[in-house]
């Protein structure tokens, strides 16, 4: 372990140890002095035990530390070991387990408590919770667990806080000495089976598959005896085909001849990309046999196709999650450009006030909120929707409607807005990026196969997309606002003649624009870097979905944000991304000049 020594706070001495042998003598002695008037014969008897605690005491700590540091010493050198090794060393000291589970504390104390048979003993048969030892894991990686110098649990985090645990309440009361908990090669090997072993208990199919995958990246020292009992009990289909496949890729590696042709043509239905390296290296070796070979060939071809299928079908997603934040910024845009006719082009920095805004929201759940910190985004889409609505309106009425009819002299006072807004943004947060952490429950993926992983984050901008979407259809569609919003766009004159009051619906339909933008920068937060250039890597594909789906049309702009979306992200995987947005700007010019109108055209009879 290491050790550094931290400078006790005033009023804070060594002597508080309750382990130290010199006060617990004193403290006896002191007693037997008490009575030594009234009895004599028994403060000798007293002397006596004193003497004999004190020896006994010291040199029983003298032994423990000699110990514990050869037996560190000794495993710091070892390699990794299998899971038959670590049972084989660890059957002695099995009874330390229950005595330990008796004791006060939870798991993670007693492993801090511990010396090093007991911790290789309490992680190959875990007495805890998948969790705890899943939070031990976490708390090694990330260097906070540390022991106090009378055995107490501690986590320090990176800014030097420190925590009790496991109440994990921050103390000032810093002990004299603190000793990191680390990890001999034993240990890591012994935790890395240790946590597949209990993973493979539990309830939860998902965890049974995660102590699968864990096994698979360690797969040389897998002991096959865990892998067939596990497989024996396995009731779930998916864990049953993981398990399966890692059996099949042990035989491929240790069986004989026959064994290892079953395997390959079991492995043959794979698409674990180590599943084909494993073919690869095998169809490099010499002196194959010749029916081993063949199956090795069809089993690569068969294992490539998928893989290369999974691939794409990612690559897929991964444009359709573009394309959804590509419609969440060109909606807004969609409908005020259809409106009122007027190149907005601070709309990327509405987007840019949407992200920042989430940003503020998490800011206060964490400074006021703790407790609720990891929910912060459900208050960040309604408060990046308002301030974004709210700016928009205020642009509207002060700049935009002054300048109605003049296309020119709008493009050039918004640009000047866009630049403005900032500046601003610049002066208040700084140039630097800021950091929007993603909620606990969008964390994550959803693994589809071994070689497809879906992130939660992406799936929810796909489905928060698609409600925002139907929402504005509704209010387009079924509402008297999106009556009003579609008279005046159709035809402005009329919808003044029977009373529409033109002026405040131009100023609410800009505030819903605004406001979708501000949606779609709080989107945009999960999954890229906020800083004050974000709206402008936007504004132009935002402005291509608007004008090659058709001014004002929302269904256009579904169909050309997916389009462009998934486009765009399968030309940057052949031609790169610089050659792509060529490309995407050469075929919109096509087609605009062989369809000025868009996918979709207005319909009506226009007086302007």
């Amino acid at each position: 372990m290491q050790h550094h020594t931290l400078r006790p706070f005033a009023g804070q001495t060594s002597s508080k140890n309750g382990n130290n042998p010199q006060a617990s003598a004193s403290e006896v002695m002191q007693y037997a002095a008490r009575f030594s008037i009234y009895a004599p014969l028994r403060l000798l008897v007293l002397m006596a035990l004193c003497i004999t605690t004190f020896t006994t005491t010291a040199y029983a700590d003298h032994d423990g530390q000699v110990h514990d540091h050869d037996a560190d010493t000794a495993h710091s050198e070892q390699s990794l070991v299998t899971p038959i090794n670590v049972a084989t060393s660890t059957q002695a000291s099995t009874s330390n387990i229950s005595t330990a589970t008796t004791n006060s504390g939870d798991a993670i104390q007693q492993f801090v408590a511990g010396d090093f048979s007991k911790r290789q003993a309490m992680l190959s048969d875990w007495p805890g919770s998948v969790e705890s030892l899943d939070s031990l894991v976490e708390f090694i990686a990330n260097d906070e667990l540390y022991q106090g110098n009378g055995g107490q649990t501690y986590l320090l985090n990176k800014d030097d806080q420190l925590f009790t645990y496991p109440d994990k309440k921050e103390t000032d009361d810093w002990p004299s000495d603190l000793s990191q908990i680390t990890l001999t090669n034993a240990l890591r090997s012994a935790l890395i089976f240790g946590q597949a072993k209990v993973k493979l208990k539990s309830d939860k199919p998902a965890q049974r598959l995660q102590a699968v995958e864990i096994l698979a990246d360690n797969i040389n020292q897998v002991d096959t005896t865990l892998i067939t009992s596990a497989a024996a009990n396995e009731d779930n289909a998916k864990v049953q085909k993981a398990l399966t496949a890692l059996q099949a890729r042990i035989d491929f590696k240790n069986g004989d001849l026959s064994t290892q042709i079953a395997a390959v043509n079991l492995l043959a239905d794979s698409d674990n990309p180590q599943v084909l390296v494993d073919i690869e290296s095998a169809l490099a070796a010499d002196g194959l046999d010749a029916s081993l070979k063949a199956a090795l060939i069809d089993a690569e071809s068969s294992v490539s196709r998928r893989i290369e299928i999974s691939t794409w079908t990612g690559h897929i997603f991964t444009g359709m999650s573009t394309a959804s934040i590509l419609l969440l910024a060109a909606l807004g845009l969609a409908i005020t450009f259809g409106l009122l006719g007027v190149i907005n082009m601070a709309h990327g920095e509405l987007i840019m006030i949407g992200a920042y805004t989430t940003y503020m929201v998490q800011n206060l759940f964490q400074a006021y909120m703790p407790d609720m910190a990891g929910w912060y985004l459900l208050a960040a889409i309604p408060a990046a929707f308002l301030v974004s609505a709210v700016i928009g309106m205020i642009i509207e009425r002060i700049v935009i409607r002054p300048l109605y009819g003049r296309e020119l002299e709008t493009l050039l006072a918004t640009f000047g807005v866009s630049l403005i807004l900032m500046q601003l943004v610049r002066m208040i947060f700084g140039a630097q990026n800021v950091e929007v952490s993603n909620v606990a429950w969008l964390s994550g993926a959803y693994q589809v196969s071994s070689s497809l992983v879906l992130p939660y984050n992406r799936i929810a901008i796909i489905g928060f997309t698609v409600i925002v979407v139907a929402l504005l259809v509704y209010l387009l569609n079924k509402t008297r606002f999106g009556l009003f919003i579609r008279a005046v766009t159709q035809n402005r004159q009329m919808a003044r003649a029977v009373g529409i009051p033109s002026a405040r619906i131009d100023m609410m339909a800009f505030g819903l624009g605004s406001g979708l933008a501000g949606m779609a920068g709080c989107a945009l937060a999960q999954v890229g870097n906020v800083g004050p250039d974000l709206g402008q890597t936007y504004i132009i594909d935002t402005f291509l979905v608007v004008v090659v789906g058709g001014v004002g049309q929302v269904w256009g702009a579904v169909l050309a944000a997916l389009g462009l979306g998934v486009s765009g992200t399968v030309l940057e995987i052949g031609i790169g991304a610089v050659l792509a947005k060529i490309v995407l700007l050469v075929l919109v010019i096509l087609f605009i000049q062989k369809r000025p109108q868009g996918l979709f055209a207005l319909k009506g009879r226009f007086v302007e």
